[in-house]
């Protein structure tokens, strides 16, 4: 009870007619109360449990545990009782045998009480080591009983990988120490394996419980907000970053939920509900297709032609990025999408061309003014938007487009305070407007697959302008001489 924190100085009573006071440490104060509970007159009976094919030796129920607290240490209500139990319980001082949460519960269930040897007071500092070597020899012991959990496959994997140098030597130690085992009683061993298995349950605990061997009171604020509990590398918990989900909020756990909480759970639940999954397997599809698109376009994958005239003498890309007639593999990136097209100088050029021709020009053309509004200075941005208006969108426009009822509503709002963005809606509309539409008939136009079908440009026919003044100098000296051979002759 001193653990517990009573004002007052507690006194354990296994008999009315004697009495002895605690020592100082919380720890041994504990351990005063669970060898009262251990005793053999006047403490909870331990007993091997029959069941149809086995026997469950040393064990006692929760119940009983909950009932000698409140008789021994004057508790009168159960759940204070319980309380105290699970004090005592996360410290390892008795553990349930079916479970790793070690909490005490005020039903049948079969509990065990932990070995001496094992207790806190030992000050025992496991390393991860010591952790690898348990796990490891939970794997080679094939009973039903010592299967890992999933979380403890998880650290075992974990540690695996960590101590990859050393492994040999973990799975060495832990041979050694399943053929000592093997050598126990089957009772013997059956209860020992538990026991050892509640140690560890202590110093490396099921994900989401406190770890109470943590002295860091960082950590241990934990305790008041338990979804801030995290798994780290080796099963130990750590502070994780709180959830901004109106369902795992922490207020919940202080205060009873309104009426205005539960709202917002349900509409947060229903968002979820209603959220769009994509397989992991189709974003990995789209992610190597999107990859394998783009890897002639990129220089650290596949080497430029021509050369980046950064590194080389030769000018001839920056000649090619300039020109009014642009190569086949700056062609093929305007068919990646609507927006390597509009990028392109030329390739916006020859899709105006082509909206000309289909007499849909106006939309490229408000398309490309708000992007110019975009960066204009701010003194002038008033003024061009109610110039990009009165052209495309006012009543009886010169080059009106075809606008939806919303984005026209939102637009005609939001210039009666004209910004850069005031056109955002509107812009968007008769892009995807453009994409669906005139994008997918210039991509099938004879426009564009003319200039797919011209034959790229191949390495002799490059000719930089020093290939071209040595060409030009030799026909001039090629002509003198031939001159001078026919006035000779």
């Amino acid at each position: 009870q001193q653990a517990y924190g009573c004002d007052k100085r507690p006194v354990v009573r296994a008999d009315p007619a004697e009495a002895r006071p605690l020592t100082s440490n919380p720890l041994h104060a504990i351990e005063d109360i669970v060898t009262l509970i251990q005793d053999e007159t006047d403490g909870v009976p331990i007993r091997t449990v029959k069941s149809f094919m086995t026997k469950i030796p040393s064990v006692v129920t929760g119940t009983d545990i909950v009932q000698w607290l409140m008789k021994n240490l004057s508790i009168d209500d159960p759940a204070e009782a319980m309380h105290v139990g699970s004090l005592i319980a996360a410290q390892g001082y008795f553990f349930p045998i079916s479970d790793h949460v070690l909490s005490l519960k005020d039903d049948g269930t079969f509990y065990r009480f932990q070995a001496p040897y094992f207790w806190p007071s030992n000050r025992w500092e496991p390393e991860n080591t010591d952790y690898a070597i348990y796990l490891c020899k939970r794997t080679m012991q094939n009973k039903t009983r010592l299967e890992l959990a999933d979380y403890e496959a998880e650290n075992l994997a974990r540690l695996q990988r960590a101590f990859a140098r050393k492994w040999e030597f973990i799975y060495m130690q832990a041979e050694a120490q399943v053929k000592i085992d093997r050598k126990k009683d089957k009772t013997e061993r059956k209860i020992l394996d538990s026991q050892e298995r509640a140690f560890w349950d202590v110093h490396r605990p099921v994900p989401g419980c406190v770890n109470t061997t943590e002295m860091d009171i960082r950590k241990c604020r934990r305790m008041k907000n338990p979804h801030r509990v995290k798994k780290s590398v080796y099963g130990l918990a750590e502070e994780a970053t709180q959830s901004q989900s109106p369902v795992h909020t922490p207020l919940q756990l202080c205060r009873k939920g309104t009426k205005e909480d539960v709202k917002k759970e349900i509409l947060f639940l229903n968002t979820q509900l209603d959220r769009h999954c994509m397989k992991m397997s189709k974003v990995s599809e789209s992610l190597i297709s999107y990859t394998e698109q783009y890897m002639d376009y990129d220089p650290f994958v596949t080497g430029q032609e021509p050369p980046n005239p950064w590194t080389s003498d030769d000018p001839s890309l920056w000649d090619l990025e300039t020109s009014k007639e642009p190569g086949l593999q700056r062609v093929k990136k305007w068919g990646f999408s609507l927006e390597e097209a509009l990028k392109d100088s030329a390739g916006q050029e020859l899709f105006l061309k082509f909206l000309e021709s289909e007499f849909s020009s106006e939309n490229l053309r408000f398309w490309l003014a708000v992007q110019g509004l975009k960066r204009m200075p701010q003194q002038e941005v008033a003024q061009r938007a109610q110039d990009i208006w009165a052209e495309f969108l006012a009543e009886g426009a010169p080059s009106s487009i075809n606008l939806d009822s919303h984005s026209y509503e939102r637009t005609n709002q939001n210039l009666k305070d004209p910004g850069r963005y005031s056109y955002e809606d509107a812009q968007d509309h008769i892009y995807k407007l453009m994409k669906s539409d005139s994008y997918a008939r210039f991509l099938r136009s004879n426009v564009y697959q003319d200039l797919l079908r011209k034959k790229p440009e191949t390495e002799q026919g490059r000719r930089t302008s020093l290939e071209k003044f040595t060409r030009s100098v030799g026909k001039s000296l090629a002509s003198k001489r031939l001159t001078g051979l026919m006035q000779s002759s």
